[in-house]
This record gives C-alpha cells, sequence and structure tokens, in this order.
C-alpha cells in the first residue's frame, strides 16, 4: 500500500477493540450531509431504507432510490451522498471476527479469503433479488442485538455492545449472510481493471488532507500522480464528480465545521486554520456548503458554542 494513500484510511475505531463491530444510524430528522469519500480494513453493510442516495465506489457510481442493500469492502474507496431526506443504517466489521480456529471448509473457502481480500461480497442487492429477505431478516437481527445491550458512542456516532450474548448473536447473523450470499453465488473475485485508478485518487486525497491548511495548488497534486495538470483535473472530476478545487474547499469546510462544533475559537481564526486566506471566500463557500454563516451554523446546531 502507498504510505501516502494509507494516512487516508478514516482514522476511527469501529466497534471496540475486543469485538470490531458498530452500528451506524441515520433518521429522516438527523443532520446528515453525508460520508465523504474514505476507505477502512473494515467490511461495511448498509441498509438504505428511505431516500434518494448517490454511492461512489471506486470509479463506480450508484444512484439508489428504493429500499436495497449496499457492500463496501474491505479497502473499497467509497462517499454517500443523500440527495433527499434518508433512513438508512450501517453495519461495519473487522471480516477477522468471522474467523474460525478450526480450518474447516468454511474457514479455507469462504472466511479466509474474505479477510485476504480474495473475493469480496456484491456491491448493491435489490430488493427483488431472491435473497434478500433473508438477509433483511439476520440484518435487522443484529440491529436489534445492538439496542438491546448497546450503548452510543457520541464521539464516533456509533453504537457498540459489550454483551457477550448479542457479540455472538451478531457474528451468527454476520456468518448467515455470509452464507447466504455464497449459497446465491453472490461472492466473487474482486475486479483490478481499476485498481491504479483508484489508488491514484487515495494518494490525492491523502495529499489534500495531509497540506489542506496550506495553500494547494493543482500542480502539486498533478505531480503526485505523474500527470499533467489539463488531464489531472478531468482525471478526478470524472473519479469523484467534482474538480480538485471544489473537493479541497469542501474538506476544508468540513474541517471548518469540526472546530465550531468542538472549539470556541472565533471565525476568523478558523477561516485561517482550515486553510482559507480570504474571510470573504471562506464566508461564501461555507453558506454554499451548509446554507449558514459560520455563526449562524454554530448558534443552530451548537448553542452552547455561541
Amino acid at each position: 500500500m502507498n504510505p501516502v494513500s494509507e494516512r487516508l484510511k478514516e482514522q476511527r475505531d469501529h466497534g471496540t477493540s475486543v469485538f470490531p463491530c458498530g452500528l451506524y444510524e441515520v433518521f429522516e430528522d438527523t443532520v446528515w450531509s453525508g460520508a465523504k469519500h474514505h476507505w477502512h480494513d473494515e467490511m461495511e453493510i448498509i441498509y438504505f431504507m428511505k431516500g434518494d442516495y448517490k454511492v461512489n465506489v471506486n470509479m463506480e457510481s450508484y444512484f439508489i432510490n428504493q429500499e436495497c442493500f449496499f457492500f463496501i469492502n474491505s479497502g473499497d474507496l467509497h462517499s454517500i451522498e443523500p440527495l433527499s431526506k434518508s433512513i438508512e443504517s450501517a453495519i461495519v466489521f473487522n471480516p477477522c471476527i468471522l474467523s474460525f480456529e478450526h480450518y474447516d471448509m468454511a474457514q479455507t473457502r469462504l472466511i479466509h479469503p474474505l479477510v485476504n481480500r480474495e473475493i469480496q461480497f456484491p456491491h448493491m442487492l435489490e430488493s427483488t433479488h431472491s435473497a434478500f429477505a433473508r438477509i433483511k431478516q439476520e440484518y435487522l437481527e443484529i440491529v436489534n442485538h445492538f439496542h438491546q445491550t448497546g450503548f452510543f458512542l457520541a464521539k464516533d456516532i456509533q453504537m457498540v455492545t459489550e454483551n457477550l450474548a448479542s457479540q455472538l448473536f451478531i457474528r451468527a447473523s454476520l456468518l448467515k449472510i455470509l452464507g447466504t450470499l455464497s449459497s446465491f453465488s453472490l461472492l466473487a473475485e474482486p475486479e483490478k481493471t481499476d485498481h491504479y485508478r483508484v489508488e491514484i485518487i487515495k494518494t490525492s486525497l491523502a495529499y489534500i488532507r495531509s497540506h489542506y491548511q496550506e495553500k494547494l495548488y493543482i500542480r502539486d497534486l498533478a505531480q503526485q500522480a505523474n500527470m499533467n495538470e489539463q488531464y489531472f483535473c478531468r482525471f478526478f472530476k470524472k473519479a469523484l464528480g467534482k474538480s480538485p478545487v471544489s473537493y479541497i474547499n469542501e474538506y476544508r469546510i468540513k474541517q471548518a465545521i469540526i472546530l465550531l462544533q468542538t472549539t470556541d475559537l472565533p471565525v476568523m481564526d478558523i477561516c485561517l486554520d482550515c486553510g482559507f486566506h480570504n474571510l470573504g471566500n471562506f464566508l461564501r463557500e461555507f453558506k454554499k456548503d451548509t446554507g449558514f454563516t459560520p455563526l449562524q451554523y454554530r448558534k443552530h446546531f451548537f448553542p452552547k458554542k455561541s
């Protein structure tokens, strides 16, 4: 793995160190702007219950407007953009929790290859598929166990459980989901045709995240990718659906929102800390992204910080 793109990996613990499996939920009244491009070693099962979404996985885009399951495999570069009010949830887990010490056929042919990224889940499973009802039943069983015995980690916006019985039931349901996907021949070897291009994007995004507080030039990003500036801009926009400048501004605004949530810093300090060297430009980009000025945002969503 490229050491630069490694820094793009999401720096978050999913679940606990003992049981790396967590539940994330979004409801219609949840303030949620989606998930920006990132990746993690864990696997993710997303249940889209209601709403319209654009999901980007590696170099592909999916538009979702009906109930379905979506699977994010380990190492997938992905993002989610809600296009309407959303009801969705996600279970993020390390596939190692499925492993057995005894190497039977399931371990050698399914679990070991899954952990080692030799096979992967399908990306999308629509409600019309014959496997959908069985997977939904097991998924809702997992959610139920989190609700019964889990607790909420506000810092990570996830629910975890330390209850031994619940952990066993959750593992059993994940194994049943794996078994269902296998029985319907929905597991496959990863496609490697876009691997090189995905790694270029990971490296570019990692560079932005490492240098967003500084002046960033397209030529620097293009140089990282070994491309000329014009070709790099076309390549970047085709992959992410936005220009490098738009992505940089959106990422800086995201960091500004974090500072508004967690600190009492003045708006001018936040502007400079997030790489904007012009207050007017910062205010314009912030309102375009959120619909609020920074002070309005802080007062509306975090009144104690006002």
